[in-house]
């Protein structure tokens, strides 16, 4: 008869990890331009990231807008990647980076 001690072990190590060292933060970021109405950027944020609020999504519009950049949201890189092409494809420009 074998033993699946070690298996369930390391199942147990790997259940007890914090999900940031499975998957490590990546941020979103959100760029200023010229083109789009404030109005467009609002809409574009509310449909790409279905995470964030209004209230959220105008906050992020207006970060960019003064400052250049914006952070969005943090989540592992597969989403954050996901959010930035559903972001250009509204004619936005969006960055990510690692970490929170």
């Amino acid at each position: 008869m074998t033993s699946d001690a070690p298996t369930r072990e390391a199942e147990t190590r790997s259940a007890e990890r914090p999900i940031e060292a499975t998957l490590p933060p990546y941020t979103v970021v959100l760029h200023n331009d010229d083109v789009n109405s404030m109005d467009h950027v609002v809409r574009a944020l509310l449909v790409s990231v279905p995470e964030l609020t209004v209230e959220r999504a105008v906050e992020v519009m207006l970060t960019a807008h003064e400052h250049g950049r914006a952070d969005v949201i943090t989540c592992p890189l597969e989403r954050a990647e996901l959010y930035r092409d559903r972001l250009e494809s509204h004619r936005l420009t969006a960055t990510i980076r690692r970490g929170a």
